[in-house]
C-alpha cells in the first residue's frame, strides 16, 4: 500500500460484534487505526477508543449504502475494507430451505460483493486501498452438512482472485484470508443451523450426530480468534501482500492436499467420520 504513515488509517470490519471480526476491530484500534466496525448486533461491538459502531445487515443494500456513504463523510477516504461477515448454514443439501440457501449466499458472498463495489470508486480516487476477504479453509475442503456454507466460500475466493487482476492497476489489492478451525461460536451455531434444517424424521439424522460429534471434539480447532486477528492485519498491512493468507502450515497443508490430492483427503475425511460416529455409539 502507498506509504501512509503520517496519518490515521481508516479500516472497515463487517461483522465486528463476535469472534474474528470482534478481535481485529480492537487489533487494529490498539495499533493507531481508525476502525469502522459494523454488525446486526451493534450493542456487541467493542467499545475501545477508535472504534466506531455502525448497525450493518450486509443483506440488506440499503444498510451497506449507508454505512459505507457514513465512513466516507466522516473520513474522506477508506484504506481497508475487510468483509468479514458470515455463518454456516449447515444442514443436508437436500433438506436446507432455498430461502436459508439465498440468506447463506446473501450473507457470506453477495454481502461483500456489494460493499467491495461500493468503495472501489474512492480506491480508486485514492490510487490505494486493500480489499481483505475472509474466507475460509473451507473454500477448498469441505465436510458434510456444509455444502452452501463451502459453495460460498469458494466464489468468494474466486471472485476475489478475478477483482485483484481488475483492480492492480488502481494501486489496490483484493487478498483472502483462510482461517482453519477456530475456537469460537461457529460450530455451535452451525450446527444449531444443522438441526433446524432437518426435515422430520429426516434420514440424516445420524449424520448431523455424527457431525455434531466431529465438531464438539473441536476437530481442526487450531487458533483463537485472537490469532486470527492478527493475521488479519498482516494481510492488510503487508507491503508486498501474497494472494491467501493462513494461519498455520497445517490450514495451507489441508488446502493444497484438497487442491492436489482430491481421492487423499476424501480418505482422510471419510476416516475422521467413521471414528467420530464410533465415539458417539
Amino acid at each position: 500500500m502507498k506509504n501512509t504513515e503520517n496519518r490515521e488509517k481508516i479500516v472497515i470490519i463487517t461483522g465486528a460484534s463476535n469472534g474474528m471480526g470482534y478481535e481485529a476491530a480492537k487489533t487494529f484500534a490498539q495499533r493507531g487505526w481508525r476502525v469502522y466496525a459494523g454488525a446486526r448486533r451493534v450493542e456487541k461491538i467493542p467499545t475501545d477508543e477508535g472504534i466506531i459502531a455502525f448497525k450493518l445487515d450486509v443483506t440488506d443494500s440499503k444498510s451497506n449504502h449507508a454505512f459505507i456513504q457514513h465512513v466516507i463523510d466522516q473520513a474522506g477516504r477508506i484504506d481497508v475494507l475487510i468483509n468479514n461477515a458470515g455463518y454456516g448454514e449447515y444442514g443436508p443439501a437436500e433438506e436446507i430451505p432455498m430461502e436459508n440457501v439465498r440468506k447463506q449466499f446473501e450473507t457470506n458472498f453477495f454481502g461483500a460483493v456489494e460493499l467491495t463495489q461500493l468503495v472501489l470508486p474512492i480506491m480508486r480516487q485514492q490510487a490505494f486501498g486493500r480489499i481483505v476477504n475472509i474466507s475460509s479453509i473451507g473454500g477448498d475442503v469441505y465436510m458434510p452438512l456444509g455444502a452452501f456454507y463451502h459453495a460460498t466460500k469458494a466464489a468468494l475466493q474466486q471472485w476475489s482472485d478475478v477483482l485483484d487482476t481488475e483492480v492492480k492497476a488502481f494501486g489496490i489489492r483484493s487478498i483472502v484470508v483462510q482461517p482453519g478451525g477456530t475456537a469460537s461460536s461457529w460450530s455451535s451455531i452451525a450446527m444449531e443451523n444443522a438441526e433446524k434444517n432437518l426435515h422430520p424424521n429426516s434420514p440424516y439424522q445420524p449424520l448431523v450426530q455424527t457431525v455434531r460429534a466431529a465438531l464438539s471434539g473441536n476437530f481442526g480447532s487450531s487458533a483463537t480468534s485472537a490469532d486470527l486477528a492478527q493475521v488479519f492485519y498482516k494481510a492488510a498491512t503487508a507491503q508486498k501482500p501474497k494472494s491467501r493468507y493462513y494461519n498455520t502450515f497445517t490450514d495451507r497443508l489441508m488446502v493444497h492436499t484438497a487442491r492436489a490430492h482430491p481421492k487423499v483427503y476424501i480418505k482422510f475425511f471419510n476416516a475422521v467420520l467413521k471414528q467420530m460416529g464410533k465415539r458417539k455409539k
